[in-house]
């Protein structure tokens, strides 16, 4: 059984993961920004922790994650101000990193998207850029730090039914649904395998379980 800090517990992968995690025994902090979020982390079996990470400094954070054995990082500012999103998933990303370093937390989980890096393509005047750039940002951050780190990159995420089956041999985005992206953030939780690499992955054909072993 761990602990398990997840940053952005009301979203909509989140709440899929939280009684994935709470029915094997985990205990699971939601961290959330709304207190009218707080009824539905709890119906979905977590401890819900109000705190808002956009505007917290690294040693708060590391506060509140003290205690804890992983963090998960499942937030984002939702798009369409260019300012919110390189505060949200660029710069309160990276500080929670470096609060889970300070809080002597190893293990820290990303989720990211399919197409993040360098050469993601996104042209600067594409709305979706400044996501894309921030995206980028923070997993190069994580890749230099000394935490036990799994990246993972999940292709477009639809609200379709889980299948359990993924792709991580997929060299151009497809599509998955959200359900099994919380699977798979519970499988790597639990599979050491798959510290210090990068899960790109598509709906397929292989178990997840399968699909993530190093």
């Amino acid at each position: 059984m761990a602990r398990i800090l997840l940053i952005g517990g009301h979203g909509k992968i989140a709440l899929l993961l939280e009684p994935m995690l709470a029915a094997r025994g985990d205990t699971v902090t939601a961290v959330i920004r709304d207190p009218a979020q707080v009824a539905d982390v709890e119906a979905a079996g977590a401890v819900a922790l109000v705190a808002d990470v956009e505007s917290a400094d690294a040693a708060e954070l590391a506060d509140r994650m003290r205690g804890h054995d992983a963090v998960v990082w499942s937030a984002g500012a939702g798009g369409g101000n260019p300012a919110r999103t390189r505060a949200v998933d660029r710069d309160a990303a990276i500080r929670s990193m470096d609060a889970a370093a300070s809080a002597g937390i190893r293990r820290y989980v990303m989720v990211s998207y399919f197409g993040a890096g360098p050469d993601h393509g996104i042209s600067p005047d594409n709305p979706f850029h400044e996501y894309a750039e921030a995206k980028t940002a923070a997993d190069a951050h994580l890749r230099g730090t000394a935490l036990d780190w799994t990246i993972l990159a999940p292709s477009a995420l639809t609200l379709d039914p889980p299948t359990g089956l993924i792709d991580t041999a997929a060299t151009t985005s497809g599509s998955v649904p959200r359900a099994d992206v919380a699977a798979v953030i519970a499988a790597v939780l639990e599979d050491d395998s798959t510290i210090g690499r990068t899960i790109r992955f598509n709906t397929g054909t292989v178990p997840i379980a399968d699909a993530i072993r190093g």
